[in-house]
Parts: structure tokens; C-alpha cells; sequence
């Protein structure tokens, strides 16, 4: 080292000088020694093995974060075309209803909207009625002997004798109207937002609601509805896919590809597809569309 150790006092006498920590830099060395194990200590303490986790911790996986549950799965499902039949040009579809091998069908636009009684062999109309021209046709639903029918923005639900198309009473409610269907129990509405509002059929008075879900993310746009063994069909407006939807979770089960019905000369004036009628003897849908040349007799199918 070059230079003689000494301690505190000196060089013992009568023997050779031990070498000698000096007195400041033992204790510093221990007091390291010290902090040093308390410091190993600590992070053992603190960090347990994956095998040895703490009481009430998973095993490894204490410190992850947690993984987002997965999104609820959609059944993709297409149409199959049974038969295809005329579709009056003019009529601007908004509701389209089922009942005792006919079809009832209302139509929108101002000063052009409609009841409509359709023979499903050939699309002829059977019979008519022009709704006042202040109002817009929407949706259509059967109750009974009862059609009602929805207006756009007049907040107004109309009430026909299915066999007269005589009015029988009015309804008032507040926001738009876009699709009805009836479930056996309670009416089902559609206003273009994410949500279904469910009504009393005889007073029209909601009853309650449900926000309608897609893989997690509300669904916007629901349009025309037709109820159909606890669940409802529903057209989004200005796509080309019908959704099944759980009324009572607000799910959406199903998702059903109708792209492609309309070709060549028959696209021609015509809008988005509106329109879903259930015959329940066939286990068949009729679907067609605004403007549409044509209505088709369908299936879905996987």
C-alpha cells in the first residue's frame, strides 16, 4: 500500500503492528453491509415470485393489466332469393306488414304518402288511400284490426280499420317516427337514433326502451322494424343490411347481407333498401325497397 496502517492510539508494543481497518471506515463499511441486506430485503418483500404470489393475487399475472373483453359475436348471415315480383315505382317504402296472404305497405314523402293494400303474387295494389299532404308516412304496424301508422316529424301515429282504411283515432308523441312492428304484447318503435322505444298498443304511451348494440358500439339509424318471434328485424338506413336484434339486451345477434338485389336497369331512381315483412305460414320475408321496381321473397340464411 506504501504507506504503514496505524490504529487509533498507535502501534501496539512488543509486537509487529496488525494492519488495521481505521475506526471511521468500519462503520462506514458496515453500515453499507446494513442498508445493503435491508435493501435486498425490501425488494423481496415487495416482488414476490410468479410462483409465490401474494395472498389473493393470480399467480404471475398480479401486476398485468387487465384484458378488454372481447366484443359479443354476430351471427353473418345473406339472403337468399326464393322469387322475385313487381314493386310499384312510385311508392317510397317506409312500412311494410304481413297479414292473412296480403301485405300492407305505406309509403313517405310530402304530399305524396300512402296506405296501401299489395297482392304478394303480383304487387298489384288492391287498395289505396293518400294520407293529408302536411304529413310524411314512416313506419307501419298491425294490432289487431288496427294498421298504425307513424309520421316523420308531425309527431303524429295515424289509425286505420285494416279493412276499410277508414281513420279510426290519432296518436301524439314526441320525437320522429321511422319504423313500428308489434311483438303480440307491446309496440316497438324505431326514431333513427340508437334506441327502440316500446309502447302501449292501445294508448300508444311508452312503456320503456332499450339502446341498441353492435359488437359493443352503439348502432345509429334503425329504420323499418318487423317484430318476429321475440326478436326484430331492423333495416339501417342507407346501408344494405338488415340487423336481428335481442329487444330486451339491446344486442344485435345477426347481421344479414341484402347487397346486390337490384341490377342493371333496375338501379336506375331507385333509393335504399326499407321494407321487412314476415310471413309466418312460409317462415319467408318480403323485402324491397324506396323507389324499388321490384320486391323479393327471401330466406336468411348462413
Amino acid at each position: 500500500m506504501g504507506r504503514k496502517r496505524r490504529t487509533k492510539h498507535g502501534p501496539a508494543r512488543g509486537r509487529a503492528p496488525e494492519p488495521a481497518v481505521p475506526a471511521r471506515s468500519s462503520r462506514v463499511w458496515v453500515a453499507a453491509a446494513v442498508l445493503l441486506a435491508l435493501g435486498v430485503g425490501v425488494l423481496l418483500w415487495r416482488s414476490p415470485p410468479a410462483s409465490q404470489a401474494s395472498p389473493g393475487e393470480p399467480a404471475a399475472e398480479a401486476s398485468a393489466p387487465a384484458a378488454a373483453a372481447p366484443a359479443p359475436d354476430v351471427r353473418l348471415r345473406r339472403v337468399e332469393v326464393l322469387r322475385e315480383l313487381p314493386h310499384e315505382r312510385d311508392a317510397y317504402t317506409q312500412g311494410l306488414v304481413w297479414w292473412n296472404g296480403v301485405l300492407f305497405e305505406s309509403t313517405g314523402r310530402e304530399g305524396e304518402s300512402t296506405l296501401r293494400r299489395l297482392d304478394p303474387r303480383t304487387g298489384r295494389v288492391e287498395q289505396r288511400i293518400d294520407i293529408p299532404a302536411q304529413y310524411f308516412g314512416e313506419g307501419l304496424s298491425l294490432v289487431d284490426r288496427r294498421l298504425i301508422m307513424l309520421t316523420w316529424r308531425a309527431q303524429r301515429a295515424f289509425t286505420y280499420d285494416r279493412d276499410s282504411f277508414e281513420l279510426l283515432d290519432t296518436f301524439r308523441y314526441q320525437g320522429e317516427g321511422w319504423g313500428l312492428c308489434h311483438d303480440g304484447g307491446r309496440l316497438i318503435m324505431s326514431d333513427g337514433s340508437d334506441r327502440l322505444t316500446f309502447r302501449d298498443p292501445v294508448t300508444f304511451a311508452p312503456i320503456g326502451g332499450q339502446r341498441v348494440r353492435l359488437r359493443g358500439q352503439p348502432l345509429h339509424e334503425l329504420n323499418e322494424l318487423e317484430c318476429v318471434d321475440g326478436a326484430v328485424y331492423a333495416n339501417v338506413w342507407q346501408t344494405d343490411f338488415i340487423v336481428r336484434i335481442d329487444p330486451e339486451s339491446g344486442r344485435v345477434t345477426d347481421r344479414i347481407d341484402a347487397a346486390g338485389l337490384l341490377r342493371g336497369p333496375d338501379l336506375l331512381g331507385a333509393e335504399v333498401l326499407n321494407g321487412i315483412a314476415y310471413d309466418p305460414d312460409a317462415d319467408t320475408f318480403y323485402i324491397t325497397g324506396k323507389w324499388w321496381p321490384k320486391m323479393f321473397e327471401v330466406r336468411f340464411v348462413e
